[in-house]
């Protein structure tokens, strides 16, 4: 726009370009006879120098990859807001740790740094994570959680600054718990959720967390008594009976209301986050004994009641029905038998006021009765399902939300709700003589996939990835936008690859190494290229593979078109693959600023969460 201003005020004022050069390159000389003649002509002269001079300017910041928006101007508008610039910030470093997100950015999650950029098209460096390595890291949709080297349980976003340390502490996360040598963290709504290395399970109440005034920081005097602080709310989730000595939880996943829990014994516990826990019969239970907040000590006998089995004609004609339940925690009683002309009367008395929501509502595991003696070697929660598979055989058993076909049940199970654990076959598509075994299963929100390995009684071992549920932008990867798949699909793009292996001399199977499925419809997965890599193979690390829902640029590929099938991350600016590499750290430093350790074996890990990405080092 400004090259054509400039263009149209030169030939109103009938200056050659030529003439134009001519005068730049030897301004005295040429600015002083054309003075002389006319004083207008040197006043329109120097106007098309400035236009020029903006020109070049403009050019220089359209052109640069990676602009400076830390001083972008307050008047900003919008639009320009939702068209945020091409970020290419990403630094990869030999000499340190640098970790790099791309994505969604209106709670300023992946770069606080710059609080006016609703999005991030390409990955950007995390300044604060430079030289870290975690343990484990997530992201949910306006707070995010991590766990550093020592074991210290971090959180950040936009809810826990007040408005004296936005400012100063935007970029500096929160210390929520210390002390306890955490492995694993998972994040809901309102609930923090971490597993120790001991096999315990903590529950951090963020809701409260936000409010209180305690310092984050690591030097403060409180730091050195942090867990004696009773303003910092945590508690231990217990099971009803005590477990064995020699076993303990190695496992959580928690979905939008409920989470699940595995010992190292293969048992399989549930516990209820809030009264939607069990909507959808994703808990595997109804009936659970709970703590009586009005009655300190003592349990209370409450049922939770799916909505299918509340209301069985919710999605019904409404003509003679019973009317839809105000809420799960209600006690319906019948107040006559009703007849043929008038349906029954119901009387509702609500009983929420018995349940407090906040930081105690529940503070148990509960074993599920139906996997009883069923040794399970894997528990996830999806948002509103959860999945189990089976040490023996790999089998692979779901329940709870199924209206998009997330449990992967088949195409013609059409009922929306599976309130007990049912067997999802995984070999439909396979021949008859093939065995399949499932070896992993990764779910985010209505998103599920089985990581399948198949035996056809050869010695050649094939590795097939299935995808089933919400595919509305792409998510399942199978090249197509379906809203609801039942059965599941074999994603060709990664399924049955296989690569030479220079140390048994023949062709093995490339295995996916980690799939992170976010909640809001796009997938990250990294293949397990490097395992194999010989000397001359030039393998260089593990190849980052992206696909579904890209609105707010979760894909990092500087583009808004959501993507059906897996393609590979590029470098911004530098082109070629991003891969994650494995490598051997100088040292490590936690999240307090000081050296944990020195030579840690370390490697890069992709998250994918709500409608954002991040690739952070954790330690092996």
């Amino acid at each position: 726009m400004s090259q054509r201003l400039f263009s149209r005020a030169l030939w109103t004022q009938n200056i050659s370009r030529s003439y134009f050069w001519t005068s730049r390159s030897n301004t005295t000389s040429a600015f002083k006879p054309y003075y002389s003649r006319d004083f207008r002509g040197a006043f329109f002269v120097a106007s098309a120098a400035f236009l020029v001079a903006g020109s070049l300017k403009l050019r220089e910041v359209i052109a640069n990859d990676s602009p400076d928006v830390t001083n972008l101007n307050e008047e900003t508008t919008n639009d320009a807001l939702l068209t945020p610039p091409n970020l290419s910030g990403v630094v990869l470093d030999d000499e340190h740790l640098t970790a790099f997100a791309w994505g969604s950015n209106k709670t300023n999650l992946i770069s606080p740094d710059t609080p006016k950029l609703d999005a991030v098209r390409s990955p950007v460096n995390v300044p604060w994570l430079t030289d870290i390595a975690l343990k484990d890291l997530g992201l949910h949709g306006e707070h995010g959680a991590c766990v550093d080297a020592r074991g210290d349980v971090y959180i950040w976003g936009d809810k826990f600054h007040d408005a004296e340390s936005e400012l100063t502490n935007r970029t500096v996360p929160k210390l929520a718990l210390r002390g306890k040598d955490i492995t694993s963290v998972q994040l809901s709504d309102a609930r923090l959720f971490a597993l120790s290395s001991s096999g315990k399970v903590f529950q951090l109440n963020l809701e409260d967390f936000s409010t209180q005034s305690t310092t984050s920081s690591p030097w403060s005097p409180t730091s050195w008594f942090w867990d004696n602080d009773r303003s910092v709310p945590f508690i231990e989730l217990r099971t009803e009976e005590k477990l064995p000595r020699n076993d303990r939880f190695i496992s959580i996943s928690a979905g939008n209301d409920h989470l699940l829990a595995l010992t190292a014994s293969g048992r399989t516990f549930a516990h209820p986050i809030n009264r939607k826990a069990n909507a959808f019969g994703q808990l595997g239970f109804r009936k659970l004994d709970m703590s009586d907040p009005s009655s300190p000590g003592t349990t209370k006998s409450v049922e939770l009641t799916p909505k299918s089995v509340v209301d069985p004609y919710a999605k019904a004609s409404p003509f003679n029905r019973t009317p839809a339940l105000p809420d799960l925690w209600s006690k319906v009683t019948p107040t006559n038998s009703g007849s043929a002309d008038r349906p029954p009367e119901w009387k509702v008395s609500d009983q929420t006021s018995e349940f407090d929501d906040s930081f105690g509502f529940c503070d148990r595991l509960y074993e599920i009765p139906s996997l009883k003696g069923i040794r399970v070697a894997q528990a996830i929660a999806g948002g509103r399902s959860s999945f189990v598979r089976t040490v023996e055989g790999g089998r692979v058993l779901a329940w709870g939300a199924n209206e998009y076909g997330q449990l992967g049940l088949g195409a013609t199970m059409t009922i929306d709700t599976i309130t007990v654990p049912t067997e999802v076959v995984l070999n439909r598509t396979s021949p008859s003589a093939t065995r399949s075994r499932c070896i992993n299963i990764s779910t985010g929100g209505d998103l599920t996939f089985f990581m399948v390995e198949r035996k056809d009684g050869t010695a050649m071992t094939s590795i097939d990835l299935l995808s089933c549920g919400m595919g509305q932008w792409g998510g399942l990867g199978n090249g197509l936008y379906s809203t609801a798949q039942g059965s599941p699909v074999r994603v060709k793009a990664v399924s049955g690859l296989l690569e030479y292996s220079e140390e048994t001399k023949n062709l093995q199977p490339i295995i996916p190494h980690a799939i992170s499925v976010s909640p809001t419809g796009h997938v990250l997965l990294t293949l397990d290229t490097l395992s194999r890599a010989g000397g001359g193979s030039g393998g260089q690390g593990r190849d980052l593979l992206a696909w579904g829902l890209n609105r707010t640029y979760q894909l990092g590929n500087g583009k808004r078109a959501s993507l059906a099938t897996p393609a590979n991350l590029e470098l911004p600016g530098e082109g070629g693959r991003l891969m994650m590499v494995q490598r051997t750290a100088r040292e490590v430093k936690d999240l307090g600023g000081k050296v944990w350790r020195k030579n840690v074996k370390v490697e890069q890990c992709a998250v994918a969460g709500h409608e954002a990405s991040l690739v952070y080092w954790r330690i092996c």
